[in-house]
């Protein structure tokens, strides 16, 4: 079959972009043409991989986007696909991966009223509808159950379209045999790169959104820690972002030297491995993939309740969840009390690696694919 991929923007660091590509791939290993619609791509084309890059500008986005799907629309006519998939929420998907959060209750719930009376709103909003719309014939791959009760909530769509994933992290991301031994190398590169010091605390935080991510709070919190923790401990925040607002907090609070932010990398295996801590205080997650790849290479975690992938934290009790509403105090104790404890984060590495090995967080790609291409479209 020929299959239409569309996504407003790709860029090599995202996680929704990260799915978009295994899954396509997942379908072309099974034999199926990939043809991928998008506003801007950056990084390399996979092999294979039809791109066109849809010509169309506005200065508002929702204008921009409208204009994109109308382009893309009449694309398909003149060159007919099988299969259309989204991974924006946008009309005429036969496929719609939901990476993104229910807009409607978003609108509802971070908005003033009269946001409900914008353009902006009444385009994402319609196109939600589009996408949910309980007469409409869109199947749904959900990666967060606690989304899928918001959009049954809100569109009353019918059951029996959504299906929900399990995680698909990469299984490269696992902690190898010799992981020890990687670690070692890793923590020696990056700790040069960082000015780590010898008896050195690593903490990454991973993701691009910085304030979303909450890396005002995680630089908070590094400068709260007891001057005998705070002296040893390195902060790296790995995203693509614009660092100068949280450079400025961490001036502003003393820890300006020991926060770095070298945008995204292609190493971050090795922070995963060489890290003695993930932080991930985010203030919206729909789910938080990067907690579980954390998980999956023993790294254990201080990360917020919002996080849709939190209870993965607390099932296999590999680190600490932030409750919400979110308290920075009590983030900093946390913070803390894991820095300080060796022998509670050795117990929580354990854990993590033992439940990585006995649940499935790896065919999310398998799965989107058997509905992309099989009987349930």
């Amino acid at each position: 079959m020929q299959l239409a991929f569309l996504l407003y923007k790709y860029f090599p660091f995202g996680g929704l972009q990260r799915d978009f590509v295994r899954i396509a791939q997942e379908c072309q290993q099974r034999g199926h043409s990939i043809r991928v619609y998008t506003l801007s791509w950056e990084g390399e084309v996979p092999e294979g991989f039809e791109l066109v890059k849809v010509p169309v500008r506005s200065l508002l986005n929702h204008r921009r986007y409208a204009k994109f799907t109308r382009w893309v629309q009449a694309d398909m006519r003149r060159r007919p696909v099988d299969r259309v998939v989204g991974f924006n929420k946008m009309p005429g998907l036969d496929v719609y991966y939901a990476a993104d959060p229910c807009y409607e209750d978003k609108s509802r719930h971070l908005r003033k009223a009269m946001y409900r009376y914008s353009p902006r709103y009444r385009h994402f909003s319609a196109y939600e509808r589009a996408v949910f719309d309980p007469q409409g014939k869109t199947e749904l791959l959900m990666i967060s159950a606690t989304q899928q009760e918001l959009f049954k909530h809100y569109y009353a769509t019918p059951a029996q379209r959504f299906h929900l994933l399990p995680p698909g992290i990469s299984p490269d991301r696992r902690a190898p045999a010799n992981a020890e031994h990687l670690r070692r190398l890793a923590r020696e590169r990056l700790g040069q790169e960082f000015d780590l010091p010898a008896d050195g605390l690593l903490l990454v935080q991973i993701g691009s959104d910085f304030y979303r991510k909450g890396l005002d709070r995680s630089i908070q919190a590094l400068a709260a820690l007891p001057e005998a923790l705070r002296v040893r401990t390195r902060l790296v925040a790995l995203g693509a972002d614009d660092p100068a607002k949280m450079q400025a907090l961490a001036d502003q609070h003393g820890v300006g030297k020991q926060v770095f932010m070298p945008g995204g990398r292609k190493d971050v295996p090795d922070f995963l491995l060489a890290s003695d801590l993930l932080l991930h205080p985010a203030r919206h997650e729909n789910t938080g993939t990067v907690l579980l790849e954390a998980l999956v290479a023993g790294l254990p975690l201080l990360v917020t309740e919002v996080c849709g992938y939190a209870h993965h934290v607390l099932d296999a009790d590999c680190g600490l969840v932030a409750p919400e509403p979110f308290d920075q105090a009590g983030f900093n104790r946390q913070l803390a009390m894991m820095l300080g404890d060796d022998a509670a984060r050795a117990r929580w590495q354990a854990n993590a690696l033992r439940y990585a090995g006995e649940q499935d967080l790896y065919s999310m790609p398998q799965k989107a694919a058997d509905v992309i291409v099989g009987a349930a479209v």
